[in-house]
């Protein structure tokens, strides 16, 4: 099957603490674009609402614009810029570096179905 979706019309939107994140849904992928606002931090803005410390959710995504810095529960850490892609595993807490708004658009499906939504 065929299927086309615009993010001008996505199909939902997650409003938490200094962001946002609009979603399409697809046959066997879900589509997410999330935007941070400087001073956006998991642990404080997403976190209370997912109940857990770190962030549990596996990422595939590119950076559109911003700076974002990632530390993993296991002690490793990076910044990640614009055109940067990566895969993130679950376990990690990340927040916005400087004064510009992070967009990233991430592909996994995991962040779509399960972001910034209480357990």
């Amino acid at each position: 099957m065929f299927e086309v979706k615009t993010l001008d019309k996505p199909d939902e939107r997650r409003d938490y603490p200094r962001g946002h994140l609009e979603a399409v849904h697809l046959t066997g992928l879900d589509f997410a674009v999330a935007t941070f606002e400087p001073g956006w931090r998991w642990s404080e803005s997403v976190g209370p609402i997912a109940g857990t410390e770190t962030c549990q959710i596996h990422h595939n995504g590119y950076v559109v614009q911003g700076r974002m810095h990632i530390r993993m529960d296991d002690g490793g850490e990076g910044e990640l810029g614009p055109g940067d892609v990566y895969v993130c595993p679950p376990g990690h807490d990340a927040w916005v570096v400087g004064d510009d708004q992070v967009v990233v658009y991430d592909f996994a499906g995991a962040m779509a179905q399960d972001y910034a939504k209480a357990e």
